[in-house]
């Protein structure tokens, strides 16, 4: 209790635990509302108590207790479920059997050895109310619920909740909206509103030893550490401590990474495939022995002649990512995300199970208060409260949607024309990497041209997302959403969209259109008749696909990564420099040095979504092109989970303790992303690999045509034939003979020269049928799949069912024993069934 005190987790008497904290401003005028506000918050029940800030005379705080009467009525309106009788896991002979295989089977795993990555339960405090019946609190029905202790029946995280409710609630002011903490903090007459943490998450005395000191130590101790991290996640402790809310985000996130590691085991197989067998490849070994091959020029001024075998590293680092796994790769992955979803929610309701949070429904939220003041003059009645409230018309409603819509279209044309300016520079100094003095720069001039423009893309992206936030939530207000969730779903919806095509844009240029337009020698297309077009390497162009995904993928990790943890300690240590040296952080009370914290973003965990959204689409939307991208997310991932944990922890202020059900418009995103997936990918292997042409050549013009090379390789000769003839006269050059260029032309003795020719024909169709058939298979999968995985399992269905009726027949027994022991008090006759 000393300990507890000393942190300012107490009034000053003691006693009091502190539940909320108020941060304002004594220069502040609105000292009206604030009076009035305070005034309204006792006559409600709760408790108040002002102090000045240790290290600032300007702040003042304002310490909330809520106290056990008023803890009881808001419970009660607010239909909180409290526990009130063990559960029985067994209820018939069938579950009984079940169970005495189970613990036989435990008692073998007793002898085994000990899985690393499982908690040490022991450390653990035993969370009741995941072991019990729980019903809506009731007063009347008080002597119903497991109360042995006044201080710590309601947790932590409800009180806090509770509060916040009422502080939701009460007027500041008289008038129909002049009501809630929200708006006292808009308008300046408060600064800050947050639950305290429970003390300090470091202690002097070993934990082993001597235990935690709060759940925050706890926590830190167990799961923020960076010696955790191949540990499983304490989810129970981190939503009695943070809220349902966030317990679901690190729920999703771990298993997210959890479900990584098949794909990058399967991804990292199919890359050591490529360079087991890269020797052994048909198309490499040819491009490295065609020393008398010459290829045609790929610029028009100072580029010239070179030999095919000089690409030969480029080849062998293409067959790395495009062999005979890559089809493969790309169905699996198409199939592990529908996987991955399904099995989520079945996660997601075993966990809304465990945490009692079936019966659960969101209660109606308040108007926000701009949607208030901009249709304070329309009402209608609100068909749920019946009460008289603000109402948006349709049509105002629908001008604005137009208007917010036309500016995302604004914004992706503002992003497609940073894709086309990035073009542009690629083929300004394409020409200039050729003619480069240095040796290196002059040989490998594409590879030069291909990392400048991802790293100049980059910084563009980079550039271009700090608009887009301020560009999204402009347009949001200026729908005016009626609540906060609707205010949310349509704000994180918009930043998707922006920081998915700011992002996915170039990838897509260089997969789809890269070399693709180009025209032939002696005919090539130029933009705005000046520039000529950017071929594709003599390997092809899924190189540059490949380092423009692990390009950007690798920079914005560690770009993400040193914003989530790297800014706030760094303002953190600004915030603690500020402070007086004279006084030391052990003497300040643990709210002060909570306000001293970081708050959270005020979107909530839009960001934090919104950064492992994004890498799901990496990971799968281009994955057949790039096998590696689950390794590089499975590794962000892990070091993820302890960022946000360490920063959860110790580097921001407690959040409030919120509820859900689930991950919101995530879950519709991810699916879209699953399906665009599916697309990409069968495009990527007919269009931009080279699997489709080798398909066709090997079945239709290779040796093995008409089976008569039984011993041969059926590759053999590809290279040649996927290269057109040039007559090298015809550039005006002064040089005779004839140059080699990807296509599929006729040469300049035929009766049609430099048209395409019948192979070029069956290519095309073999492409067109693949798509069809590739995406007609992998979603026929993926429905099946999402068809034999309920999202509920089968056996937690019947339990809840099974724990409803048992719930009822408890209640009755319950309040029958009550009247018996009234009836046994008074001296009047005991009956066992109602009377």
């Amino acid at each position: 209790m000393n300990y507890i005190a000393s942190s300012g987790l107490l009034f000053k008497d003691g006693k009091k635990r502190i539940d909320y904290i108020l941060v304002y401003r004594k220069t502040n005028i609105q000292y009206d509302k604030r009076n009035t506000f305070e005034k309204n918050l006792r006559a409600e029940g709760l408790m108040l108590e002002k102090e000045p800030a240790l290290a600032n005379p300007d702040i003042m705080f304002i310490k909330i207790h809520i106290p056990w009467d008023t803890l009881c009525k808001y419970a009660e309106r607010l239909n909180i479920r409290m526990p009130f009788r063990k559960k029985c896991y067994y209820t018939d002979e069938r579950n009984k059997s079940m169970g005495r295989v189970q613990n036989y089977f435990r008692r073998i795993k007793k002898w085994m050895a000990q899985n690393p990555m499982v908690l040490d339960k022991s450390a653990f405090p035993d969370l009741e109310e995941s072991d019990c019946y729980t019903g809506p609190f009731s007063r009347a029905r008080i002597h119903h619920f497991i109360i042995n202790n006044k201080d710590t029946f309601f947790s932590n995280a409800t009180r806090s909740r509770i509060v916040y409710h009422m502080l939701e609630r009460t007027k500041y002011e008289n008038g129909i909206s002049k009501v809630g903490i929200r708006k006292l903090i808009n308008n300046g007459s408060y600064i800050a509103a947050f639950p305290p943490h429970e003390g300090a998450y470091k202690s002097s005395l070993p934990i082993k030893t001597h235990g935690p000191q709060n759940n925050r130590h706890l926590l830190y101790e167990r799961w923020a550490r960076w010696g955790m991290w191949y540990k499983h996640q304490p989810l129970d402790l981190i939503r009695l401590y943070f809220g349902e809310k966030i317990g679901l985000y690190f729920a999703w996130l771990g298993w997210y990474t959890g479900m990584l590691i098949p794909a990058a085991v399967v991804g990292l197989c199919v890359f050591f495939y490529g360079l087991i067998t890269m020797n052994e490849s048909q198309v490499s070994q040819e491009i490295c022995e065609a020393t008398e091959v010459f290829m045609c020029p790929l610029c028009d001024k100072n580029c010239s002649l070179q030999r095919l075998n000089d690409s030969c590293i480029y080849a062998k680092v293409t067959y790395l990512f495009d062999n005979g796994g890559t089809v493969f790769f790309a169905i699996f992955m198409a199939i592990w995300a529908t996987v991955f979803l399904e099995f989520w929610k079945r996660r997601r309701s075993i966990l809304t199970y465990t945490w009692d949070l079936i019966e659960w429904e969101e209660e109606e939220e308040t108007l926000r208060p701009q949607f208030e003041a901009k249709y304070y003059k329309m009402e209608i009645i609100n068909p749920i409260t019946g009460k008289p409230e603000p109402h948006q018309p349709s049509s105002d409603k629908i001008s604005r949607l137009l208007v917010s819509v036309s500016g995302i279209f604004f914004m992706i044309s503002l992003v497609i024309t940073a894709v086309f300016a990035v073009v542009v520079y690629r083929l300004v100094v394409m020409e200039q990497f050729a003619s480069f003095k240095w040796s290196f720069i002059k040989q490998h001039w594409q590879f030069a041209t291909s990392g400048a423009a991802v790293c100049i893309n980059f910084i563009i992206i980079m550039l271009l997302n700090l608009a887009y936030e301020k560009i999204a939530y402009l347009l949001t207000n200026l729908e005016y959403p009626r609540t906060e969730s609707e205010w949310e779903n349509s704000f994180a919806l918009k930043m998707f969209l922006f920081q998915f095509v700011n992002l996915n844009s170039s990838i897509f240029y260089i997969a789809f259109f890269l070399g693709r337009f180009v025209g032939h020698p002696g005919k090539y297309n130029k933009l705005f008749d000046r520039w000529r077009l950017e071929e594709c390497h003599p390997s092809g162009c899924l190189i540059d696909l490949c380092l423009q995904m692990g390009v950007i993928m690798f920079l914005k990790q560690i770009w993400n990564n040193f914003m989530e943890l790297g800014y706030p300690l760094i303002q953190n240590w600004w915030s603690r420099h500020k402070i007086k040296r004279g006084i030391q952080d052990a003497s300040i009370p643990q709210w002060e040095n909570d306000w001293n914290l970081q708050p959270m973003n005020i979107h909530g965990l839009m960001d934090e979504y919104l950064e492992m959204v994004l890498q799901f689409g990496f990971t799968t939307i281009f994955v057949a092109a790039f096998p590696l991208a689950p390794l590089l997310a499975l590794l962000n991932n892990i070091i993820e989970i302890r960022l946000d944990a360490y920063k959860f922890v110790t580097q921001w202020r407690r959040p409030l303790p919120a509820r859900a059900t689930d991950i919101g418009i995530w879950l519709g995103i991810l699916e879209g992303i699953g399906i665009l997936a599916v697309i990409t990918n069968a495009f990527v292997i007919a269009i931009t690999s080279d699997y489709i042409p080798r398909f066709v050549y090997e079945y239709k013009y290779g040796p093995c045509a008409n089976h008569s090379g039984q011993n041969e390789n059926c590759l053999k000769g590809y290279v040649n034939n996927s290269l057109s003839f040039f007559n090298l006269s015809e550039l005006g050059m002064g040089k005779s003979g004839y140059c080699r260029y990807r296509d599929y032309r006729g040469p300049p003795w035929s009766s049609k020269p430099y048209e395409f020719t019948l192979q070029y024909w069956h290519i095309l169709a073999a492409r067109l049928a693949f798509i069809i058939v590739f995406e007609h298979l992998v979603f026929g999968i993926k429905s099946f799949i999402a068809y034999l995985i309920p999202d509920v399992p089968k056996g937690l269905h019947e339990r809840i069912r099974r724990e409803k009726y048992l719930v009822q027949e408890m209640m009755y027994e319950a309040e029958l024993e009550h009247l018996q022991q009234q009836r046994r008090k008074s001296g009047q006759p005991v009956h066992h069934e109602w009377p």
